[in-house]
């Protein structure tokens, strides 16, 4: 019990200050090339965050499963995007207006079968 413990504290603090490596790495290579900081943002740190779902998606594939491949993927945005909103909701509320929800509410409940 004590391994496994320590095995996932060390990789945590790894996390951690790999994280921050890659940061201000990739804040270092904009200001060299002179690139906007929100394209980095977009860009490369973007990639780099996709990067780990993108190999599990690729290598279910390749060994046959299919569907651990898009279960991946899906699983991963739902989440993303799930957590995003919900700590944004708790910090500040969400203003929609209800001219945006008449527009878009349809379009996504609308039935895919």
């Amino acid at each position: 019990m004590l391994l496994p413990s320590l095995a996932i504290l060390i990789g945590l603090a790894l996390l951690v200050w790999s994280a921050d490596r890659f940061v201000d790495g990739a804040s270092a290579t904009a200001t060299h090339y002179a690139v906007p900081p929100l394209l980095v943002g977009m860009l490369i740190v973007g990639f780099g965050t996709s990067a780990p779902e993108m190999v599990v998606s690729t290598m279910a594939a390749q060994q046959g499963n299919p569907g651990l491949a898009l279960g991946n993927a899906w699983g991963s945005n739902i989440v993303n995007i799930a957590l995003i909103l919900g700590v944004t909701a708790l910090i500040a509320p969400i203003v929609v207006h209800s001219m945006i929800l008449r527009k878009e509410l349809p379009i996504l409940a609308r039935s895919r079968g």
